[in-house]
C-alpha cells in the first residue's frame, strides 16, 4: 500500500487511489455529528451561491456552513459541532459548504473513491482502508481555506498513516500541541462566539464515531456524502 500525504487544493487535485479528504477544524467533524443525529444525506457544495440555489429548490433541506468561520446569512446552522450536537436531523438532507473541506471534495477529480477524515472517526477510516487494501492511498490535508497549511489536518493524516503502518501515535500529545496552535485560538477567544470552546473538545473526541462518510455521485454533477456504518459493509 502506497500512502501519500498531500496538502491543500493543489494536493487534492493530485490525489489518486482511495482518497481521504481531511478537515478537522471543523467541516468533517461537523458532518459526523450531523449523521450521528440522523441525517439521511449531506450534499457538499463549493460555494454559497450553489447552496442558496439548492435550498430554494428544496425548502426542506437544511443549510449548514461557514465563510470566514461564520454562518452565512440565511443558513440554518454554522460550522460548529457545538451548535448542532443535540439537533435532531432524522431523515433530513443537509447542504454543507465550507471554505476548505467541501471544496476539497469538489476537486478530487482523479481519486478512485473519496471519503472524509477527522479525528472523530479516525479509526473507522483506518479500518475502512485496511478492509479495502488499495494500492494507493492519498491523505489530503485541506488546511486553512485550502490554501495554507494547518497542523491539525496534517497531524490527523500522520495519525492515520502511522496506524496503517503499525506505528504508535500519541494522541494526547497531539491534543496538547493543538490547544496552543494558531488555528485553535479562536475556540478560546470569548469574542468569537461562532467558534465556542466546546468545538475544540468535540473535534478532538478521538474515535467517537464508528462510521465513515463516502462521497458518491448525485444529480446535476453534484456529489453526496453517505454514512457507511462498518468497514466491511458496502465496500
Amino acid at each position: 500500500m502506497n500512502i501519500r500525504i498531500l496538502q491543500l487544493i493543489e494536493g487534492v487535485r493530485k490525489a489518486t487511489g482511495l482518497t481521504v479528504v481531511i478537515d478537522v477544524f471543523r467541516s468533517f467533524s461537523v458532518t459526523c455529528y450531523v449523521f450521528e443525529n440522523g441525517a439521511r444525506m449531506i450534499i457538499p457544495v463549493g460555494d454559497v451561491e450553489k447552496a442558496y440555489e439548492l435550498k430554494q429548490k428544496n425548502p426542506d433541506y437544511i443549510l449548514i456552513g461557514e465563510r470566514g468561520g461564520r454562518k452565512p446569512s440565511g443558513f440554518d446552522y454554522g460550522n460548529s459541532p457545538t451548535q448542532i450536537e443535540n439537533v435532531n436531523f432524522l431523515g433530513k438532507v443537509i447542504i454543507q459548504t465550507t471554505t476548505a473541506g467541501t471544496k476539497g471534495l469538489m476537486n478530487a477529480k482523479d481519486a478512485d473513491e473519496i471519503i472524509t477524515g477527522s479525528f472523530v472517526n479516525a479509526q473507522a477510516v483506518i479500518d475502512y482502508i485496511v478492509a479495502k487494501n488499495p494500492k494507493k492511498v492519498s491523505l489530503v490535508c485541506m488546511g486553512k481555506a485550502g490554501v495554507s497549511m494547518a497542523d491539525e489536518d496534517t497531524l490527523c493524516a500522520e495519525y492515520i498513516k502511522d496506524s496503517l503502518e503499525n506505528k504508535q501515535a500519541d494522541f494526547q500529545r497531539i491534543v496538547s500541541y493543538l490547544r496552543n496552535y494558531e488555528t485553535a485560538k479562536k475556540f478560546f477567544d470569548p469574542n468569537k462566539v461562532w467558534a465556542p470552546e466546546r468545538d475544540f473538545k468535540l473535534c478532538l473526541s478521538i474515535n467517537k464515531f464508528s462510521f465513515i462518510l463516502k462521497a458518491k455521485s448525485y444529480i446535476d454533477d453534484l456529489i453526496c456524502l453517505e454514512k457507511i456504518e462498518r468497514c466491511g459493509e458496502n465496500i
